[in-house]
């Protein structure tokens, strides 16, 4: 091995080392916190001339520290690595001070060995610090800062008010109060100079140490966060990407959600491909293929696999196709299978035959019932009937969520989706009684975006609008059609046959339970009456141990569970009057 090749070798290691040691360190704090007797001796061996080594104490809070940096710098956060730099070199300094100062430290055995751990320590440190080069967020410093006054000040009052109100000595000043209180904060057990003239139950300094924990827990979290990304889809951007699928765009039926502007994008170097993705929760969340050309995706990809590095962000790809899936695990992405798209052929799709019987009768029944489809592209509609489209839309929306991210658009409305079809359903009085918008999927298909309707209308007026629209696509010119997408669909429908394994039943229990909530067995149901062709879609990561960190972040940005609104960014510019912000969460899935 060459010295150029060796010496990346060797900085991996000693960053790996690193991580490795506040490990280590961590669960012996941990261990030493709950163990009498291990808490015993790594107290004995810290006080007086003793030095244990960077970080070794017993406690829960030394060992949240410890185990909160050796995840950061797992994650090659440089700031992580600039406060281990900084902490090590000032202990050590300090220990080589009471060494040079005082015969007694140097006569110890213990503290030769300490010390000598805390120089490979930052050896390591030094040699590995081109491994740390993951940013945080600009403002970080000065939201820890905030969280540690603000945070601090909190910790203290409700510290005097428990210690004043449980307090059973008498002769306390106010400052004996304060500084029993702060003594508690930085250790669990009292180490004050001189007596102080408290004494209050062993709850109070129970609790005095979980706020003092917890604030610990705060400052570290907003120091070492990740960098937000909240550089969203701007107009030249969206001008690139519309140009990407006029050429491009039939390759993939979720292309056209790439436009969602709570999204953020990266092109390749050409500028022939990019991918869109939308950072949550410290995870970069791609959804869909890349758009573009076939032959610039990897240039696409490497990009933003670098960005996700470099700020230290989990990579994940939310609904993928198979061809697509093959190119990330190129880039070394593993595959999970999340379910499968459901597409219809139009020249394919007829109601004849016994198969169809039940959907043939169920469509003649709300034909007679005197309803009626309007099928129309976006473009066609005027300003003060969309509008009006628009405000029913949203009075029928189930929550006040809408619901997508991977396969919804989230702006019904917009002037700039005049290629978006628009199915209205009215009944026999003329009154407005559903709406299904569709975007655009190349030139000759239409992907499902959005599904309402109103809840005292007859069922099956849904069903009826999509047959409407498979029989009438023609006049369009579309070809084929994207409908709802069936989470785990192969589990539904091979763990209902014969010979199904007890995993495989199991699982599918499993899914029944959750779909009491979120439609997940009907979704599929639904979709699987329009005998449509099944496309898998799937869940790309880099990492298995990331997957519940990944689906928790999938889950917030589809919608399934609520987080905190981003701010007008994702705004759509819709017709007519001006509208509030949504949240768009998963429309086409359950």
């Amino acid at each position: 091995m060459s010295q150029a090749a060796a010496a990346p070798r060797v900085q991996h290691l000693s960053a790996r080392a690193v991580v490795w040691y506040l490990r280590v360190v961590s669960c012996l704090n941990l261990l030493g916190a709950v163990s009498v007797s291990l808490r015993d001796q790594m107290r004995h061996h810290n006080t007086g001339d003793l030095y244990t080594p960077y970080l070794l104490t017993a406690g829960f809070a030394s060992g949240l520290f410890a185990l909160v940096m050796a995840v950061m710098m797992n994650r090659r956060k440089r700031a992580a690595w600039i406060a281990n730099t900084v902490l090590s070199t000032l202990l050590l300094a300090d220990q080589v001070r009471a060494m040079t100062m005082h015969p007694q430290a140097r006569s110890h055995p213990f503290n030769w060995v300490s010390a000598g751990v805390a120089v490979l320590l930052l050896v390591a440190l030094l040699v590995g610090r081109k491994e740390f080069r993951a940013k945080g967020d600009p403002s970080n410093p000065r939201l820890a800062l905030g969280a540690l006054l603000g945070g601090g000040l909190l910790t203290l009052l409700a510290g005097l008010l428990l210690v004043g109100a449980t307090n059973t000595a008498t002769g306390a000043s106010l400052g004996d109060r304060i500084h029993y209180v702060l003594l508690r904060v930085v250790s669990l057990g009292f180490t004050g100079p001189r007596e102080l003239d408290v004494a209050v139950p062993r709850w109070v300094d129970v609790s005095i140490n979980v706020l003092s924990v917890g604030l610990l827990l705060l400052v570290l979290f907003a120091l070492f966060r990740a960098c937000r990304g909240k550089e969203f889809l701007g107009d030249e951007d969206e001008t690139r990407l519309r140009a990407l699928l006029e050429r491009h765009g039939a390759r993939d039926s979720l292309g056209y959600f790439a436009l969602r502007r709570d999204k953020s994008v990266v092109f390749s170097p050409s500028g022939k491909a990019a991918v869109t993705y939308r950072v949550l929760g410290g995870v970069s969340l791609a959804s869909g293929d890349p758009i573009g050309d076939v032959e610039a995706w990897p240039g696409a990809i490497e990009r933003w696999l670098e960005q996700a590095r470099e700020h230290a962000w989990v990579p994940a790809v939310t609904g993928a196709s198979e061809e697509g899936g093959t190119v990330y695990a190129r880039h070394g992405l593993d595959a999970l299978e999340l379910g499968d798209e459901a597409i219809v052929e139009v020249d394919e799709f007829t109601l004849e035959g016994r198969a169809m019987r039940g959907v043939r009768q169920a469509h003649n029944k709300v034909r007679r019932a005197g309803y009626t489809v309007m099928l129309r592209r976006h473009g066609d509609i005027a300003d003060k009937e969309m509008e009006t489209l628009v405000r029913r839309a949203d009075q029928w929306r189930d929550g006040q969520t809408e619901r997508g991210f991977s396969m919804a658009l989230g702006r019904l409305g917009d002037p700039a989706d005049g290629r978006c079809v628009m199915l209205e359903c009215r009944d026999g009085q003329g009154e407005l009684r559903a709406l299904l918008s569709f975007v655009p999927w190349g030139e000759h298909g239409l992907s499902l975006d959005l599904m309402r309707r109103d809840r005292e209308s007859d069922n099956g007026l849904l069903e009826f609008m999509v047959i409407e629209l498979l029989q009438g696509a023609a006049q369009l010119g579309i070809e084929r059609v994207s409908l709802n997408f069936a989470v785990f669909r192969a589990v539904f429908e091979r763990g209902s046959r014969l010979g199904a394994g007890p995993f495989l039943r199991a699982w599918r229990s499993v899914l029944m339970f959750f779909s009491r909530w979120w439609q997940i067995e009907s979704l599929y149901r639904a979709n699987a009456k329009y005998r449509p062709q099944w496309e898998p879609r799937y869940l790309l990561f880099e990492r298995s141990r990331d997957l519940p960190r990944i689906a928790l972040v999938n889950a917030c940005a589809e919608g399934f569970i609520a987080a905190p609104r981003l701010p007008s960014l994702l705004r759509g510019r819709r017709r007519g009057a001006a509208v509030e912000a949504q949240e768009p969460v998963l429309e086409r899935a359950a």
